[in-house]
């Protein structure tokens, strides 16, 4: 379907990945006619929800909560794997202590309160679930045991996800326009009444009884990136899609939208340094490199930046990206040692990486591009010879297996790189979407600069601002797409009427 062929629809919505999705599903099952646009190529759909590893962070309180969205558990020993549970006390910690308690306490109820049944509803419309073995758990002692609250993942990943809602889109009749770019929202006697756009260089207005905003952050216009996030962030590299250029943030702005959230802020991960500008479908996510509390992290002086050990990666590897951006050169490099080569994720073992490996730290230094020779092997010296607690090594807790008295000390897990082969990453940083967005009700209505709701007017997604301030814990950004998508479709097909 064309611009040219739509008529009049009760809900229109601007995108077409997780969030879009569960807004036009969730309108079309509140009984409107629903339709979307989405910028991109129907091979290229999806935004970033295409390029996720699919965690999805949840609440639940025991395996019989992990058996209704994923029954494969019931297959495995059980008897061998602690999922633990992950309460709503939980969950508000972390989200508190990750965004430095700026996060909005209303949005973040909804988030919180609304996350398990997000799992429910997917599993409904064909979404399938696993348990997170390998990523969120590590076999110790014959035995797997889960931190961080992220129990399962999509099975399949984003693609799996966008396929799976693209299908059910398709059985149930919504239209989604491809090569389709919102450019402006059309302004009614008293509501927004709809959406222009441009289809093959001609401008459409299309006509609906209320619009949700579902097309993502700004993290693929370099432009907006240096703007807000800051110098040298233009020279970053994306995660994902190429299309999430802020457009609408921009649509929403000019007809007076109120901002919210952490407008300098981005989740931004450790990437390879040579992937290519954005994401590679073929590739996913496995660009990222987040093995870094096993390891040690040096810049092109040959020095260590940060504490690699601080917590599990769940809760710092999308600000440690920012760290990685501050260093000489926009680089760093990732070494490790063989003794925790088995825990080191499948992105470690990719056709195209930057790796170096040599039997002797003393070859290996010379290798790692960019780096100083004489500064990175006097820092693993001093690391190496820094004295440490008498307590084992294991990856499932904080294990306090520190160094004590260098600059930066590494306060967990903090083996010594003694042991060859020794292995080395290159990395960049890698953004991944940006935290600041539209304000909006916990009924996702997005207000204007008085405080006021815009009628017909809705926001779901990475577009959605409040959730999120310096930092991001994983699995969030899939379940507030599911949770606030769905209650902006609803919202919007209550609304028409």
């Amino acid at each position: 379907m064309t611009p040219a062929e739509l008529d009049k629809v009760d809900v229109l919505v601007v995108g077409a990945g997780n969030a879009a999705c569960n807004a036009a599903l969730s309108a079309h099952e509140a009984g409107a006619t629903v339709a979307m646009i989405e910028t991109a190529p129907k091979d290229a759909r999806g935004g970033n929800s295409a390029f996720t590893g699919g965690a999805f962070r949840f609440t639940y309180s025991s395996i019989d909560d992990l058996l209704r969205l994923a029954p494969d558990i019931a297959d495995l020993d059980l008897a061998s794997i602690d999922f633990g549970t992950y309460t709503d006390g939980q969950y508000f910690d972390d989200m508190g202590r990750l965004t430095e308690y700026r996060c909005d306490p209303e949005l973040t109820e909804v988030l919180i309160g609304s996350s398990f049944e997000a799992g429910l509803w997917l599993r409904q419309q064909g979404v399938r679930f696993q348990p997170a073995l390998g990523r969120q758990a590590f076999k110790v002692g014959g035995k797997f045991k889960f931190w961080g609250g992220l129990a399962c993942h999509i099975f399949g990943g984003g693609q799996h996800l966008v396929a799976t809602l693209h299908d059910r889109l398709e059985r149930v009749g919504i239209p989604v326009l491809y090569d389709t770019t919102a450019t402006a929202l059309l302004r009614g006697d008293t509501r927004i009444d709809g959406v222009r756009v441009r289809h093959s260089f001609r401008q459409y207005d299309l006509r609906a009884g209320a619009v949700v905003m579902a097309c993502g952050g700004f993290e693929s216009n370099a432009e907006m990136r240096a703007r807000y996030l800051g110098p040298n962030w233009d020279l970053a590299k994306v995660r994902g899609t190429k299309y999430n250029t802020g457009i609408g943030h921009r649509m929403a702005i000019d007809i007076g939208a109120a901002v919210a959230g952490h407008w300098s802020g981005a989740h931004a991960v450790q990437w390879d340094m040579n992937a290519p500008p954005y994401g590679d479908l073929s590739v996913g996510d496995r660009f990222q490199k987040h093995n870094y509390p096993f390891g040690v992290l040096v810049n092109a002086r040959g020095q260590r930046f940060l504490d690699e050990g601080l917590d599990f990666h769940s809760y710092t590897y999308a600000k440690y990206g920012h760290e990685v951006m501050r260093q000489p050169g926009l680089f760093a490099w990732q070494i490790f040692d063989a003794k925790i080569v088995h825990l080191l994720r499948d992105e470690y073992r990719i056709a195209r990486i930057t790796k170096e490996q040599a039997d002797t730290l003393e070859e290996l230094a010379p290798k790692l591009t960019g780096v100083d020779t004489a500064g990175v092997l006097e820092t693993l010296r001093q690391y190496n010879a820094a004295p440490r607690p008498d307590v084992p090594f294991n990856p499932n807790v904080h294990d306090g297996l520190r160094t004590i008295g260098l600059p930066i000390d590494k306060t967990n897990w903090a083996q010594k790189l003694d042991t060859p082969p020794y292995h080395a990453y290159g990395v960049t940083a890698g953004v991944t979407f940006t935290f600041g967005g539209l304000k909006a009700t916990t009924s996702a209505e997005v207000e204007d600069t008085s405080g006021m709701p815009i009628p017909g007017l809705y926001a779901a997604g990475e577009i959605l601002g409040g959730l999120y301030f310096h930092n991001y814990g994983s699995g969030t950004g899939l379940v507030a797409g599911v949770v606030f998508g769905r209650i902006a479709g609803q919202q919007a097909a209550l609304s028409r009427r």
